[in-house]
C-alpha cells in the first residue's frame, strides 16, 4: 500500500481510538482494531460469528471482556465530558 495512506489511516485509527476510549496507546489501538472488526463481522454476517463463538468458547469470553472494556471506557469518557457541561 501507499506509505502516505498507511500513515494517514493510522492517524485516523489513533483518533478514533482516543475518541472511543480516551486512550490511543498501541495496546488500546490493537484492542480497538479487534473490537471494530469483530463488530463489523457480527453485524454483516451474524451466522459466522455465531459459528465462531460456538467453535471457540474461550475466545468468545475474551471478545466479551473486550466489548465490556471498550463500553466501560467509553461510558467513563462520556460521563466525564458530560459532567463539565453547563
Amino acid at each position: 500500500m501507499n506509505p502516505s495512506f498507511d500513515e494517514q489511516f493510522q492517524g485516523l485509527l489513533e483518533k478514533y481510538c482516543e475518541l472511543i476510549t480516551g486512550s490511543n496507546d498501541p495496546e488500546m489501538i490493537e484492542k480497538i482494531k479487534i473490537w471494530s472488526i469483530y463488530n463489523h463481522i457480527h453485524k454483516s454476517m451474524p451466522a459466522l460469528t455465531s459459528h465462531w463463538n460456538q467453535s471457540h468458547p474461550d475466545s468468545k469470553a475474551d471478545i466479551r471482556k473486550l466489548f465490556e472494556e471498550v463500553r466501560d471506557l467509553n461510558q467513563k469518557l462520556t460521563n466525564k465530558s458530560n459532567s463539565y457541561k453547563f
